[in-house]
């Protein structure tokens, strides 16, 4: 521990919290998409390479090679797609390897299960997380997430030994924790981050995009190199220490902290004021499944995401059905997406934030302005990939780009609830990724439909102009139902008399010594 208390000692408390928050998120992502390119290693290769496809008519330059292994298409859920190309890259040099390892007779139906399962918990969290975080601190929330999703992926070799289903078991328990992460993270914002440092302090959550970019090279190395089981044993071990240190060094408020100094609790308490209330307030339920701008934070946040998961988990399929090219191949075009959004969130949050301290805009409009840009750029390019989306270079180019642009919702609608109400922002978020996680099965269903069978521009040009108008009414959406103001229910009331008073009929109001309240108490 004397390391830990040598961090705090040459970092500030808000400092360590980024630093923290940081490595959290990327290995949030880590122990998620680990087993997506684990588990082609894990089953024997035969037994899941079943084709789908009874027409691939390649409209664009080149000739398709039509002696495709499809195992991974369209059907399969978001979480495996996002990494369809890397693992095939895997699945080569694993067989190609001389080294034994442990392989499970699993078909198609059984793996899509497992990777399918992950949901079946993550969605179940995501509401009861955020308001958790506000009862008892996003600590205890997010440190015991993140810790029993770590054990879990330790444990994940040992099931399989049981099979399928105890390692479907094992998915569903790992997604319940982690479906209490993302909203759990905003109450400890509400208490330890200024309003102006705000959405710099949002990009921080797009660490689990450099995650990805990190897990797939890293697991792939693994695999070739130790064996599967390396790759849970590696990153829940990480994940352990990770849990272990953020107990070390984070606290739910600036005054539970008991290493902060005096100038920077008074100067973070000092800058948010009264807006994040010290206790547990009762949710006002009415207010908020009536407030025009909650609903706006969760119409917006669940198009934008379904937006995201298409690009990112079906991109794979259409470079290598439609343009005959792997785009994963390259391990730093695979890693571009999701470094570029996480550089582009970092630097427009920045901007936000800057704009929001000097006073050059409402917060108002400074939400709404990267929220605009984040999703009318990616659908204008859905509109130009439609038309032009035979071209190799222009269609990376596009996907890339869209996908870059969209991090500036760092600095818009993603922090939006702790604009409008930060008492219970860990709800309100909450709510947003319950209906964003129910995106990503639609986005995979949507693409399953439209290419499950039939392989061709012409399908993929229709699901280019679906993702153009959800980009396009997300936009809309929170251009004019968004708002930066502080809600009146943030703050609820206790209009009822407190217990220690009464009023007694044509007598005098008493308290609890019985001395009439209208008279001065005599000495």
């Amino acid at each position: 521990m004397a390391s830990c208390r040598a961090l705090t000692d040459r970092l500030s408390c808000r400092q360590v919290l980024n630093l923290m928050v940081i490595l959290g998120f990327m290995l949030n992502y880590m122990l998620r998409v680990n087993l997506t390119i684990a588990i082609v290693a894990m089953v024997i290769p035969n037994n899941s390479a079943h084709s789908n496809l009874t027409h691939v008519n390649h409209e664009c330059s080149g000739i398709l090679n039509n002696n495709i292994n499809t195992s991974y298409i369209a059907k399969i859920d978001d979480n495996i797609n996002d990494v369809n190309e890397s693992i095939n890259s895997i699945h080569w040099k694993v067989h190609h390897d001389e080294r034994h390892q442990t392989r499970y007779s699993w078909d198609e139906y059984e793996v899509n299960f497992i990777l399918g399962s992950f949901f079946w918990g993550y969605i179940c969290t995501e509401i009861p997380g955020g308001r958790l975080a506000e009862v008892i601190g996003a600590k205890r929330v997010f440190g015991y997430s993140m810790l029993i999703s770590s054990l879990v992926t330790l444990l994940t070799p040992l099931a399989a030994t049981f099979g399928y289903i105890a390692v479907a078991a094992i998915r569903i328990v790992l997604g319940f924790m982690m479906g209490a992460t993302w909203p759990a993270i905003h109450p400890m914002i509400s208490h330890w981050v200024p309003p102006t440092d705000r959405s710099k302090f949002m990009a921080h959550l797009m660490a689990s995009s450099l995650g990805a970019a990190i897990t797939m090279p890293m697991c792939g190395f693994l695999i070739a190199s130790v064996g599967w089981e390396s790759v849970f044993y590696v990153t829940g071990t990480i994940g352990f220490v990770w849990s272990v240190m953020w107990f070390v060094l984070i606290f739910d408020t600036p005054a539970k902290h008991p290493r902060i100094s005096n100038e920077e609790q008074n100067y973070i308490e000092d800058a948010i004021g009264t807006s994040s209330s010290k206790t547990a307030l009762a949710v006002p339920w009415k207010s908020i499944f009536t407030s025009i701008p909650v609903w706006a934070i969760i119409i917006t946040h669940a198009c934008s995401v379904f937006g995201y998961f298409t690009i990112v988990n079906q991109l794979p399929t259409y470079m290598k059905y439609i343009l005959d090219f792997n785009i994963k191949e390259n391990g730093i075009l695979s890693a571009l997406p999701y470094i570029g959004k996480y550089l582009f969130a970092l630097a427009t949050a920045t901007l936000a934030d800057y704009l929001r301290r000097n006073g050059k805009l409402t917060v108002t409009a400074i939400r709404k302005i990267f929220t605009t840009v984040a999703l009318v750029v990616p659908a204008v390019l859905m509109i130009i990939q439609a038309q032009f989306g035979c071209d190799r270079i222009t269609s990376v180019v596009i996907f890339t780009v869209g996908l870059t642009i969209n991090g500036a919702v760092s600095g818009g609608y993603l922090g939006n609830g702790l604009d409008i109400a930060p008492n219970f922002s860990g709800t309100i978020f909450g709510m947003a990724n319950t209906l964003s996680s129910l995106g990503g099965y639609l986005s995979s269903l949507m693409v399953g439909i439209l290419t499950y069978k039939n392989q061709t521009y012409h399908q993929w040009t229709i699901v280019f102009w679906i993702l153009t108008a959800t980009y396009f009414i997300a936009a809309l959406t929170f251009l004019f139902c968004g708002s930066g103001e502080l809600q009146k229910w943030n703050n609820p009331t206790n209009k009822t008399m407190p217990p220690h008073k009464i009023i007694i009929p044509n007598k005098n109001i008493v308290n609890e010594e019985n001395i009439p309240l209208n008279k001065a108490p005599t000495t």
